[in-house]
């Protein structure tokens, strides 16, 4: 420790703000992770305690699910076909064309629909909310359902938050579908494979676990785009300025929080 500041000491008053920065970024960093946290706690409290908007939950079930299908399943479907393509062109070099339909289901319900389909909502859903609820926070129509005696986090947060975290797994689930679909497509019509020969690979090598696995990611990424887009919108600053920065920040965030628990939670299955 005295060695250490004897070392700043030492140095000049430039080398002495270098480290007083990253001490200041690693403390932000941290005060942040905290305060979402702190956020994700009292969000679970309010989704496990009446009264729930009913009303609210199935309109944003309809805004993050229906709307969302068309850019997830455009997603999953050129994801299937380019997948499949460039499997073939790897796997012709060793001859084994036969372990096509097995890369591209596993691929797709595993890791692919899942993840992309979070990163696109993320991008659409996410970006939304942290816009209306920063837009609100702004124009003080939250302090307004405060004076009004509506809780704020009950009314705008968790009818979000449930939404996301149930209408995602049936995305995925569209998606899973879709994707196998396109490499179906692709190796069929492209490539010359036999219909019947890659849905009997395909059925033969995809087990329970493979399609669990995914919707459980896609659950749990459906409550972080949720909860970040309410978190930065919830926590904006004042004008457009900290608008358009709580929408960039909620996108951000949410993609981040996708892959890392997309490692954790692919840890737990295949570990």
């Amino acid at each position: 420790m005295n060695g250490l500041t004897n070392f700043l000491k030492s140095k000049s008053p430039y080398a002495q703000g270098v480290f007083q920065a990253v001490g200041h970024s690693i403390l932000n960093v941290v005060q942040a992770l905290g305060a979402i946290t702190l956020f994700a706690l009292r969000t679970l409290g309010h989704c496990l305690a009446p009264p729930l908007y009913l009303r609210h939950i199935g309109r944003q079930m309809i805004d993050i699910g229906y709307y969302s299908l068309p850019v997830v399943g455009m997603t999953a479907l050129f994801t299937g076909m380019v997948l499949a393509l460039q499997s073939y062109t790897g796997f012709s070099r060793f001859n084994a064309e036969s372990a096509i339909a097995s890369v591209v289901v596993l691929s797709i319900t595993r890791e692919l629909s899942p993840v992309l389909a979070g990163l696109m909502v993320a991008g659409r859903v996410g970006a939304s909310i942290a816009a209306e609820i920063g837009t609100m926070r702004v124009t003080e129509q939250i302090d307004a359902l405060t004076t009004l005696s509506v809780n704020p986090m009950k009314y705008l947060v968790v009818p979000r938050v449930i939404a996301g975290a149930l209408m995602l797994p049936l995305l995925v689930l569209i998606g899973d579908i879709i994707g196998v679909y396109g490499g179906y497509i692709v190796a069929t019509h492209v490539l010359e494979f036999s219909p019947h020969n890659y849905l009997h690979q395909t059925w033969s090598v995809l087990e329970q676990n493979d399609v669990v696995s995914g919707l459980v990611k896609a659950a749990v990424f459906g409550f972080l785009v949720a909860l970040m887009g309410c978190y930065h919108g919830y926590n904006s600053g004042r004008g457009a300025q900290g608008v358009g920065a709580a929408t960039t920040n909620a996108v951000v965030t949410a993609s981040i929080l996708i892959l890392i628990f997309n490692y954790l939670i692919t840890q737990i299955f295949f570990s």
